[in-house]
């Protein structure tokens, strides 16, 4: 069964750092490409960064520059480091292989000052 646990939100000051980590469990984490997604207040959920198993990364321009996704293959666990954080990235973030998939409870990251 397929088990998504993120960690690592909170609240930072603009101009900040958070590393979000993404547990897995129940796939075979090593083969399929990863994602990252958030949803703000208010706003749909979308997909903000992606890394493929062969490490292919891509990002949407908002992130571009300040976000890094990294994977650990041995842990079956995704990460997302976030630096020069922004009020506008406030929201819960979500890590998936498939969107049509269930989610995980997610972690929320709130910048503010």
């Amino acid at each position: 069964q397929l088990q998504l646990v993120e960690s690592g939100g909170g609240l930072v000051q603009p101009g900040g750092s958070l590393r979000l980590s993404c547990e897995t469990s129940g796939f075979m984490f090593g083969i399929y490409t990863m994602f990252w997604h958030r949803q703000a207040p208010g706003k749909q959920r979308e997909w903000i960064a992606f890394r493929t198993s062969s490490g292919t990364t891509k990002y949407i321009d908002s992130v571009k520059g300040r976000f890094t996704i990294s994977r650990d293959n041995i842990r079956d666990t995704l990460y997302l480091q976030m630096d020069n954080l922004k009020p506008e990235d406030t929201a819960v973030y979500y890590c998936n292989r498939d969107p049509q998939l269930p989610w995980g409870q997610g972690t929320q990251v709130t910048v503010s000052s």
